[in-house]
C-alpha cells in the first residue's frame, strides 16, 4: 500500500532502503537518539537482549504486518527517504485500535511533512483498515513531536508513568488519541484547511 499527498509518500520499508535509511539515521543520531526506544536490563541471570540489525527489523515489520498487527511504512520526501511511520499494537474484536510512532529527518523538519505523512496513515486506518481509534505516545520534552499532534488536533489524554523504555530508561509519556467519529471529513483535509496559506509573493515591485 502506497499514500500520497504531492512530494509527500508512505510506502512499504524495503530491504534494498538499508544504505539510505542508515545514512539518514546517522545524520540525525544527536536528533533522533534522546525519543528512541531503548532495551531495559534483563533480570538477573536472564540474557542480554541484542538490538536487531535493519534486515532482522524489516523481516519483522513484514511478519507482524502480513499478521495484520502493524502498517510499516517509510516517508519519501521529494523522491528520497526522509523518515519512518509505523501503526503499531493494532487490536481488532471489540476495540479497534492501533497507535502510531514516527521519526524524521532534521533537515525536512518544520515543513509539513510529519503531519500530512501521520494525516495519511490516519485516514487510512479509519477509512480503509477499519481502525476506530488511533493513538501517540509522546515523552513531555519531546517539543517536535508535540507539535505534529497538536496541529493534527488529536485529543490529550493525560500521562502514562514510566510507560516505555526510552533512551536508556523508564520514561513518562503524554498520551494523545483520535476516534473516527472525530475526523469525520478526513484528517488529511481537516489539516490542509488548518494550514496557514503562504504569502503571495508579487511579481513587479509594485504589486
Amino acid at each position: 500500500m502506497t499514500l500520497r499527498d504531492g512530494a509527500i509518500v508512505l510506502r512499504p520499508i524495503r530491504m534494498r532502503d538499508q544504505r539510505e535509511w542508515r545514512e539518514v539515521n546517522r545524520r540525525n543520531r544527536d536528533w533522533l537518539s534522546p525519543w528512541e526506544a531503548t532495551i531495559p536490563p534483563p533480570a538477573p541471570g536472564a540474557p542480554v537482549a541484542q538490538r536487531p540489525t535493519y534486515r532482522q527489523m524489516v523481516r519483522h515489520l513484514r511478519g507482524e504486518a502480513n499478521a495484520g498487527r502493524m502498517l510499516p511504512f517509510a516517508i519519501e520526501y521529494e523522491g528520497r527517504l526522509v523518515g519512518q511511520l509505523t501503526v503499531a499494537g493494532i487490536t481488532w474484536g471489540s476495540m479497534c485500535s492501533g497507535h502510531v510512532g514516527y521519526w524524521i529527518d532534521r533537515g525536512v523538519a518544520g515543513r509539513g511533512v510529519m503531519p500530512t505523512a501521520v494525516a495519511l496513515a490516519v485516514d487510512h486506518c479509519f477509512r480503509t483498515v477499519g481502525l476506530h481509534r488511533v493513538e501517540v505516545c509522546i515523552r513531555p520534552e519531546n517539543g517536535p513531536s508535540r507539535r505534529v499532534v497538536e496541529k493534527l488536533g488529536f485529543r490529550s489524554e493525560g500521562v502514562r508513568p514510566r510507560y516505555l523504555h526510552i533512551d536508556g530508561a523508564w520514561r513518562d509519556h503524554l498520551i494523545f488519541a483520535l476516534t473516527a467519529e472525530e475526523v469525520p471529513e478526513g484528517m488529511l483535509r481537516r489539516w490542509r484547511r488548518s494550514r496557514p496559506e503562504a504569502p503571495r509573493i508579487p511579481r513587479h515591485p509594485e504589486e
